[in-house]
């Protein structure tokens, strides 16, 4: 536990103002003037303020997804986006009254918050609509081990498994799917994000979801306006199309491009991959780029290649663990589309090289060949990367 929040955040209020910068907190924007280069807030005082731009970048992030389920009004279901909710969430836990938590959702968020919540001694059901956890970075057999983990540990999962209700009072007393209803005295709704978009829904060019449309320098349709993070698109160099890519590393890179362009030093984003991961009770998984099943889904043919084996040679005991690898690749054009790691020992770093050659269109035939270093202490001679790529068809 934290003893200070504060250490969560990586800026403050007053290291801006050091630089030069005017910071306005809750200071809610209400109107953007796109012609006139105008934008009206309410200051603290409740006061309408305006202001003026040369450029304008938006940073507004993402909204959690609302399902349209009965119930999501009553007091104890909670959404799971904002620092504010976290500290919600937690005075609902700490209450003795709390026994028994309904997720739903088994992204990053719903897992990350099964285990947290499985470790302060409460019952933790989730619920998925898909066959298994994570099903948006990892395809469905390759989180076996993980659904293992969580299921042994004492989290309950439901997949395949469609929340209709929520039921209750003065307090939430249960969740009703398409499969049966369970005590739950508190329900987290985790179910994803959507581009919070709406001060320039009216004067941008949109994507398909709802986000604004930018190119490699940010830029939106308006040559005034950029925009950063969970409320623009991305291009993905795995389908070498734009899309829609909410994650942390994407907003902080996008952010750097778009200072660079507002201020008048052209500079291009390289794309992204789409890399993340995650540590559950230990055991490391990462991903980047497509699952096989996202890959068909984008028009592709792929095929997988994958191998486990021990991360050093096995006359070395000490903090040796299996590494499983799968590799996804385009069977016509042998480039190499995604990949997925696991362990329980660290191996994140290896991510970086996929995601890497996803974006310099790689084959899976020149992977084989690769110069990978070797030395007992760190990896086997003929390295899982390797044995891996030698294994495609």
């Amino acid at each position: 536990q934290l003893e200070d929040c504060t250490s969560l955040f990586y800026v403050t209020k007053e290291a801006l103002e050091k630089k030069g910068a005017t910071v306005y907190l809750e200071s809610p924007v209400v109107q953007i003037d796109f012609g006139a280069r105008k934008i009206a807030f309410l200051g603290k005082d409740g006061d309408r303020e305006t202001v003026s731009y040369d450029k304008l970048i938006l940073a507004t992030g993402s909204l959690p997804v609302s399902p349209n389920i009965k119930g999501m009004d009553l007091p104890g279901v909670q959404y799971v986006k904002l620092f504010q909710d976290m500290k919600m969430a937690k005075a609902v836990l700490d209450d003795a009254r709390v026994n028994e938590v309904a997720i739903i959702g088994g992204g990053y968020n719903g897992v990350e918050l099964a285990e947290a919540i499985q470790r302060r001694g409460k019952k933790v059901r989730l619920f998925e609509v898909a066959d298994t956890t994570l099903p948006d970075y990892f395809d469905a057999d390759f989180t076996k081990e993980l659904n293992d983990i969580l299921t042994e540990k004492g989290v309950e999962l439901h997949f395949g498994e469609t929340a209709k209700e929520i039921r209750g009072g003065k307090y939430v007393t249960s969740i009703v799917t398409d499969k049966g209803e369970y005590p739950a005295d508190m329900v987290l709704v985790a179910v994803g994000f959507k581009p919070n978009a709406d001060l320039g829904r009216e004067h941008l060019e949109l994507f398909t979801n709802g986000a604004y449309k930018v190119d490699l320098h940010q830029q939106t349709s308006d040559p005034n306006v950029f925009a950063v993070g969970d409320c623009a698109t991305v291009f993905n160099n795995a389908t070498q199309d734009t899309d829609y890519i909410a994650l942390a590393t994407n907003a902080v890179r996008s952010g750097i491009v778009a200072g660079y362009n507002a201020g008048g030093t052209p500079l291009e984003s390289l794309g992204v991959q789409g890399s993340s991961g995650l540590s559950i009770y230990g055991y490391n998984m990462v991903s980047t780029g497509l699952t096989a099943a996202a890959a068909q889904e984008a028009g592709f043919e792929p095929l997988t290649t994958e191998f486990e084996d021990l991360q050093k040679p096995a006359f070395m005991k000490r903090d040796n663990y299996k590494v499983k690898l799968r590799i996804v690749y385009d069977k016509k054009t042998r480039r190499i589309l995604g990949a997925q790691m696991a362990s329980y020992g660290d191996m994140t770093m290896g991510i970086h090289m996929f995601s890497l050659a996803i974006m310099k269109k790689t084959t899976i035939d020149e992977l084989k060949l690769l110069d990978i270093f070797f030395l007992p202490h760190f990896n086997q001679p003929y390295n899982y990367i390797t044995m891996a790529a030698l294994g495609a068809k």
